[in-house]
């Protein structure tokens, strides 16, 4: 392989990974900003901590600019309701 080619793939994996990069930076900021508008406490990568309704476990999620998590069903009872909690501020979190 002659070494423009090399050099090609390596600025292409290197490009590639940057932008994978910032997309994840960018996600974290965005669900930290999100998280701290509704004053949730969050994980190391800025997703919220809350008890999930539906479930009954912990989890971390990310929130969208609505505050409903990413595992939010709107056809569900508990989902709506864990969303209404997250407005009033009384969500049970960890």
């Amino acid at each position: 392989m002659s070494n423009r080619r090399r050099l090609e793939r390596l600025l292409r994996t290197k490009l590639h990974s940057a932008g994978k990069q910032y997309e994840e930076a960018k996600r974290a900021y965005s669900d930290a900003r999100t998280a701290a508008q509704t004053g949730l406490p969050t994980d190391e990568e800025g997703r919220a901590k809350i008890v999930c309704r539906r479930h009954a476990e912990k989890r971390s999620v990310s929130l969208d600019e609505a505050a409903r998590p990413a595992c939010y069903d709107a056809d569900h009872r508990d989902c709506r309701g864990c969303v209404e909690d997250i407005r009033e501020g009384c969500i049970e979190t960890w």
